[in-house]
């Protein structure tokens, strides 16, 4: 079961064509349906075919509760969903063969009861978009309010028009709450309306009409959630408060023991005569109005929905929870709560937008993509980032290490507090990742590749446990957190405790060869690309092992400078040994960095080279992803990539090479990477920009920028791919705008701007003090919009220090390197040992 994206059959994924040519530059999406509005995504014509792509580019969410883009109708859909961070049910992993190890429970997020259900009858006729003669549509996610809108012109099929306008919004200030409203107006006859509002537990794939959703009947893919063959969600309670319109069902998930509730309150304001009913059920909770419409006299609903989970507190208390948040809530009122939602989206904007002037197609791309950030992260509270957020279920809502190494930056540099409830979260998993190195004979801690509660969940090891590196992408993560913010604080009570116990498990993992070289060496791993595993001495995990070594030894020995008595205590939590931190200083001086002097390149792992490449130009699209067609063995005989690997590293670990070695290691793998990973373009495209391949940089950043929006991946319909999201955002501040962080307050610029673009505009928050980076053609702009920090940046070399009140100006000489189109390919290359590295086709 492989544990990243692997898109569907016939569908080319690289953005780079047949024949591995660079994308074509141009607009990816259909602007008679879908207009340029850079602060909004609208939609003006309805089109069912791809239900599942817009159900996923229409969600709303706040990273604890999400919606999915379902009608309000409630039938029309490919994948009803609405998703809790962190709610999921457990079940047994069977395995094929067993071995000691392997990871044995499954978990997977839980479709929770649908509170966005309205449906809508006039002369007892439903309204159903697919039939429905719509006489004008449009549809609407602000992403400056958060609020998704609809407006429909309907003609019954009597003839009559009814006017319809909604709202929906997961309140971003309210974690719990979600505001839905329902406006109803006949415009040209008398006639009966019934409004069905309703609590429905779809969780078996069912709706009461039994239809099931459209995305039940698809294939097999390893991209979606697992289907369960059992009921999930034991009912628990259901209330129907007498006099009230206010309605709640409790559940528990049979196996994992997660309970639930949902509750909804309702007011209905109408100068008609109207009547209204409560029922209430095990799966199914529905308030019903009655009303005896006039034309021109509008209907409104109102519907506010709370929701609490808990990891075993009984639902009854939960229902308590949820009538606390409505009750509160039913107090501000739409307005405010609206208002509210602004607030902290012009908060959101004024520290995290980026601008793109005179390019209205990307600015209004860029800014949904940054908007699906904050829906997936911004109360994510206790818990982590799922790959794709709170919009889906794919990958079963687990979380990856995307959040640390794509996700992770946006959050450090614009909302540091999110980024520490991310490492917090990491720190509360350090005991099952201590209980996840026993389980593989290490000291230390493993955290898992896969995972929901802390416990392995991946189930394929050779492209999951054995990616050893999310250590190292954890501790980068936190490195990069500290060292943005200065809190020492978090670093000295907790994030001490993952550096040490991380490092541990190197020193562990890794081995000595000293009768040979006196290096040290980390075998049987598998790096980020999945198209080659358990190898030994990956260049990218050995470069990330290395510096996370380095950085325990420089935070043990800082904390017993600076801190003896936090030092001491940690030593004793720790039973850390001072020969502990002198060995992981020596592998770390003395780790085993592949390096080829023949080719001038890093090898991707110690055999890499040895192998022949894969003919991606004469292998067929509909031979693509290569892991849908192909056995495993197959794929891991050649040189042939999912996703960069050794191209990250360039990036993630810069200071390490040479500009000249990384032109080299793009010029040789960007060739051989197939881009089947949405994890793969937006490296692609920092590092093409930063050794000079600009107009390949800017078409990667175009393939990345419209994956969702595009389904450039053909799976879309699954979910945001959040990951891909933190990557836009660092391919235009760290790929075109040229920011690198090295570590200990030390911050660079050196911008790589694309010849079409007159400037770029981003905002870096650090050590409390945020400032405005605006890169012109001719030169760069430092300005300090907030804080009273005094930052220091190297330009080019020049050091420039900016200040509340004394922004600076630098004066550029070009863009970078100038190369143009892309690099060949390294078919026919001789290696060291005179052998010619050939490419083919297997089984052509």
């Amino acid at each position: 079961m492989p544990p990243l994206d692997m898109p569907p059959e016939g569908v080319d994924t690289s953005g780079l064509g047949p024949s591995h040519e660079p994308p074509q530059v141009h607009d990816f999406l259909d602007r008679w349906r879908f207009p340029v509005d850079e602060w909004s995504l609208v939609e003006q014509h309805h089109d069912p075919s791809d239900l599942g792509v817009t159900e996923t580019l229409f969600a709303v969410g706040n990273g604890y509760l999400g919606m999915r883009g379902n009608v309000e109708e409630g039938r029309d859909a490919h994948t009803h969903g609405t998703f809790v961070n962190g709610f999921h049910e457990t079940w047994p992993i069977q395995h094929a063969e067993e071995a000691y190890g392997f990871a044995r429970v499954g978990q997977t997020i839980v479709n929770v009861p649908d509170a966005k259900i309205i449906r809508l009858y006039v002369d007892d006729e439903p309204l159903l978009l697919t039939v429905a003669d719509l006489l004008d549509y449009e549809r609407s996610l602000d992403l400056r309010d958060g609020v998704l809108r609809r407006r429909l012109l309907w003609r019954t099929p009597s003839g009559k028009r009814v006017r319809i306008e909604s709202t929906r919004m997961v309140s971003l200030t309210q974690k719990h709450l979600a505001v839905m409203t329902f406006e109803v107006t006949l415009l040209d006859d008398a006639a009966p309306v019934a409004i069905s509002s309703q609590i429905l537990n779809r969780q078996d794939g069912e709706d009461e009409y039994h239809v099931r959703a459209m995305a039940m009947g698809e294939g097999a893919d390893p991209r979606k959630a697992e289907q369960f063959e059992r009921r999930v969600l034991v009912p628990q309670e259901q209330l129907g408060e007498p006099g009230t319109e206010r309605m709640g069902l409790g559940f528990r998930c049979a196996e994992s023991g997660m309970t639930l509730a949902v509750m909804a309150d309702h007011v209905l304001e109408t100068e008609n005569e109207h009547s209204s009913r409560v029922v209430v059920g095990d799966d199914l909770a529905k308030t019903t109005y009655r009303v005896a419409a006039e034309p021109g006299v509008p209907i409104r609903l109102t519907k506010l929905v709370a929701y609490h989970t808990s990891r075993g507190v009984p639902s009854r208390e939960l229902l308590d929870r949820c009538r606390r948040t409505l009750d509160r809530s039913c107090g501000l009122g739409v307005a405010e709560l609206q208002a509210e939602q602004r607030a902290w989206l012009d908060d959101f904007w004024q520290r995290s937008d980026v601008v793109v002037p005179g390019q209205p197609e990307v600015q209004q791309a860029v800014r949904w993509n940054l908007f699906s950030l904050a829906q997936a992260a911004a109360r994510a509270e206790g818990q982590g980032v799922p790959a794709k957020g709170v919009s889906g279920s794919g990958y079963g809502g687990h979380y990856f290490w995307d959040t640390e190494a794509y996700v992770m930056p946006f959050l450090t540099y614009t909302a540091p507090w999110m980024a520490r409830n991310a490492m917090r979260f990491r720190y509360s998993l350090l005991d099952a990742a201590r209980r996840r190195a026993k389980q593989l004979a290490q000291t230390g801690a493993l955290f898992p590749w896969r995972t929901i509660n802390g416990e392995e969940a991946s189930a394929y090891y050779a492209a999951g446990t054995a990616q050893y590196h999310i250590d190292a992408d954890v501790s980068y993560a936190l490195s990069q957190y500290v060292g943005a913010t200065g809190d020492v604080d978090f670093l000295n009570r907790e994030g001490i405790d993952i550096l040490v116990e991380t490092a541990r498990l190197w020193a562990d993992l890794g081995f000595w060869r000293t009768e040979e070289d006196g290096t040290f060496h980390i075998h049987g791993v598998t790096g980020p690309d999945e198209y080659t595993t358990v190898v030994n001495d990956n260049m990218f995990t050995n470069v990330m092992a290395r510096f996370n070594l380095r950085r325990a030894v420089e935070a043990v020995r800082t904390l017993q400078h600076e801190a003896p008595d936090a030092h001491a205590e940690m030593v004793r939590r720790l039973r850390l040994a001072d020969h502990e931190v002198d060995e992981w200083a020596r592998a770390a001086r003395q780790m085993a960095i592949p390096y080829d002097e023949h080719l001038g390149i890093h090898p991707q792992d110690s055999h890499f080279l040895e192998r022949e490449m894969w003919d991606l130009d004469r292998t067929p699209l509909d031979k693509r992803p290569l892991l849908l067609h192909y056995h495993p063995l197959v794929i891991y005989r050649f040189q042939v990539l999912k996703q960069a690997d050794v191209v990250l590293a360039l990036f993630l670990r810069g200071e390490d090479f040479t500009p000249a070695q990384k032109r080299a290691n793009f010029e040789y793998y960007d060739p051989i990477t197939t881009g089947d990973s949405t994890l793969s373009a937006v490296v692609q495209s920092i590092i093409a920009a930063e050794v000079g391949y600009h107009d390949l940089a800017y078409r990667y950043f175009l393939s990345a920028l419209f994956v969702d929006l595009a389904d450039r991946h053909g799976n879309a319909s699954d979910g945001v791919h959040v990951a891909s999201t933190g990557g836009v955002w660092s391919t235009l501040a760290s790929g075109f705008g040229g920011f690198r962080d090295l570590g200990a307050g030390q911050w660079c610029i050196d911008p790589r701007l694309p010849d079409a673009w007159e400037s770029l505009e981003y905002r870096l928050t650090l050590r409390g003090t945020r400032v405005r980076v605006t890169v012109r053609q001719e030169e760069l702009e430092l300005v300090v919009e907030d804080g009273d920090g005094t930052l220091a940046f190297d330009v080019r070399g020049t050091e420039v220090v900016v200040s509340p009140g004394d922004g600076a100006v630098v004066p550029l000489k070009g863009q970078g390197p100038r190369l143009e189109g892309q690099p060949p390919s390294p078919v026919g290359t001789r290696r060291a040992d005179g052998t010619v590295i050939s490419a083919i086709v297997p089984g052509a």
